[in-house]
């Protein structure tokens, strides 16, 4: 008698599981309040991890080093030194 031994290949690939396939949520940072607009004290201008931009005159910086205003005013965007940037608030007199 002959034995005939027969050999079945997949057809479908074989479904794996992947470890890729997340993301981290983003965190909104950025300047929140534009160069010229009106500000209540309190108001949020700047989310940044660091400090990227410095506070000046009326503003506040946050322990995660938000920037906000801590007088009612203008918001201005300035350079000081070569390579250092900082916002200041305002009173409009």
């Amino acid at each position: 008698m002959f034995k005939i031994s027969m050999q079945f290949f997949a057809h479908k690939k074989g479904v794996g599981s992947t470890k890729n396939g997340r993301d981290s949520e983003a965190k909104r940072l950025g300047v929140k309040r534009a160069d010229g607009q009106f500000v209540k004290a309190g108001n949020i201008l700047v989310r940044q991890r660091g400090t990227h931009i410095h506070p000046g005159e009326g503003v506040g910086i946050g322990s995660d080093d938000t920037l906000f205003a801590t007088v009612s005013g203008k918001v201005k965007f300035e350079r000081y030194g070569r390579d250092r940037k900082k916002v200041s608030v305002y009173t409009e007199q």
